[in-house]
């Protein structure tokens, strides 16, 4: 059986036929479910079909999962991070080719899909370090002949359901620290995106099976909504990593809470940048285009509003316009697109929907507003001028709008940045540090990415990454985001001869 076009001839490469078994259940592949076709967003075309999983495989595939857990939990964490290394040589070794489908299947450019797959590689090699450096605390204690101590312990299974903007980097985020930390994995995919899914399993259960380990360590589903409901709802999975919009991860939260599991949430974003009157105009510009246009708008942490300050009001917003309108929009394969096609058919509608509500609260479109007539779901950039007060402007359309907006104070600007329920980017821009430190301190964003001079997007894996109120509070990643897939104890052990009481306490 062949692909419909020769040009998807490379997914071969990484494991990937023109019909696919959707599930990596028990170590094995299988699938009982109904069978999708997942399509190119630039024409709408097939590209393989998928045979999605049911509640069957899924029960299966935690059973199992639950089993190994037992076993991974005792392999010594610098052990576990080798198995992780591996990993990342495997991704190494398809790196292109891993990106080329990301690009194909979601729609981002080839540099993003490209990009996106390095994150995990990259993730990989933080977790490695991580391995070595689980640390717990000493404390004192006011007991004589008595020792306190952290112990930092696995949780067992971690849930991760990933969305179809980053189909594999968020995967990455959640995996390498969880398998690192002595957890097992059941991944859900996004729906429209089950051939990445498929090919990161592989190359997770090819070093797996390289190993002689059990591969239900790191277990996948295709599938809808019925799976994702599953994870919240088991109490085999104490940990459930969720990204997606705050609507659905309300729900999940919800669920999950019921049984007093832990949430982890990545959800929408609304995310500004501040130009101050004596900011680097032109670095400005450049990161705002990034920002707003990448990935078609599509991130969570894309620049959807752009506050000037009115003394330059007018300057950066005519560059910009002119920028806007050099855009190169087209298929994301070729070289030298700027600007791919938004995910779906129904990503497009919204876009039209999205900018006539604009129009109905007194948006001004200044450039873009129109979708491109074509196979695909291509849409302009547009750039739309708003008064901040507008209810469209606290809501997060998934596309590459941005709301321009003027100001007179930095206070008044920090207040509009943080007038939006979500809370997960911002950035200013600016030469002087005392507007520097005020913006990161508490009187500053309340997001949990507070920039400076540089875009609301691309964050380092270093760094904890996740937001504030609506944004769901999670944090993924770097810093110390690993206590989230660890069991913490308090240990205090006594070693002497007598028992003393914590705060002089004399019972008898």
């Amino acid at each position: 059986m062949s692909f419909a076009k020769k040009g998807y001839e490379f997914l071969r490469e990484i494991g990937i036929g023109p019909r696919n078994l959707g599930c990596y259940v028990n170590g094995a592949w299988k699938a009982r479910g109904p069978v999708v076709g997942t399509v190119n967003p630039a024409n709408n075309q097939v590209i393989a079909e998928v045979v999605e999983g049911s509640l069957e495989d899924y029960e299966e595939g935690i059973r199992a999962c639950f089993d190994a857990a037992k076993i991974w939990m005792q392999v010594p964490a610098p052990k576990r991070g080798e198995i992780v290394r591996q990993i990342g040589d495997a991704l190494r070794g398809k790196l292109q080719q891993l990106g080329g489908l990301v690009s194909l299947e979601m729609g981002k450019i080839l540099p993003e899909g490209i990009g996106e797959v390095q994150e995990i590689i990259d993730m990989c090699d933080f977790a490695v370090g991580l391995s070595r450096q689980l640390n717990g605390s000493v404390i004192p204690s006011e007991r004589p002949n008595h020792m306190m101590l952290e112990m930092w312990n696995p949780l067992g299974v971690v849930g991760v359901i990933t969305a179809f903007n980053f189909p594999c980097a968020v995967l990455g985020w959640n995996a390498c620290i969880a398998l690192v930390c002595g957890n097992c994995v059941v991944w859900k995919g996004a729906p429209t995106t089950p051939l990445v899914t498929i090919a990161m399993t592989k190359i997770v259960s090819g070093v797996l099976e390289k190993n002689n380990l059990p591969g239900s360590i790191f277990t996948s589903l295709c599938g809808g909504a019925e799976i994702g409901q599953a994870i919240a709802k088991d109490t085999r999975i104490p940990l459930v990593s969720f990204t997606g919009s705050s609507k659905v991860g309300l729900m999940v939260q919800q669920a999950v809470n019921a049984r007093y599991g832990k949430c982890l949430l990545e959800l929408s974003g609304n995310n500004a940048i501040i130009v101050m009157d004596d900011a680097d105009i032109q670095l400005a510009v450049r990161s705002v285009v990034f920002a707003a246009v990448g990935t078609a708008g599509q991130r969570c942490t894309t620049c959807r509003r752009l506050l000037l300050h009115e003394s330059i009001y007018k300057k950066v917003l005519d560059q910009l316009v002119d920028v806007y309108k050099q855009v190169k929009i087209g298929d994301p394969l070729e070289k030298g697109t700027l600007l791919g096609p938004l995910h779906t058919a129904t990503s497009r509608e919204n876009f039209e929907k999205g900018i006539e509500l604009i129009k109905s609260q007194g948006g001004k479109i200044l450039t873009g507003g129109s979708v491109i007539e074509s196979k695909g779901n291509f849409v302009q950039p547009t750039i739309v001028e708003i008064s901040p007060n507008a209810a469209v402007v606290k809501e997060e359309l998934f596309a590459p709008v941005l709301y321009v907006m003027k100001f007179q104070t930095l206070k008044e600007a920090i207040d509009i940045n943080n007038s939006v329920p979500q809370g997960l980017s911002s950035s200013i821009f600016t030469r002087r540090p005392d507007i520097m430190f005020k913006w990161i301190g508490p009187q500053g964003s309340d997001c949990g990415i507070v920039n400076v001079n540089i875009p609301t997007n691309g964050a380092e894996i270093g760094g904890a990454f996740g937001g504030e109120k609506a944004t769901g509070g999670g944090r993924e990643a770097g810093s110390d985001s690993w206590k989230q897939y660890m069991r913490r104890s308090t240990c205090t052990i006594n070693y002497g001869s007598e028992l003393p009481l914590a705060q002089g306490i004399n019972f008898g």
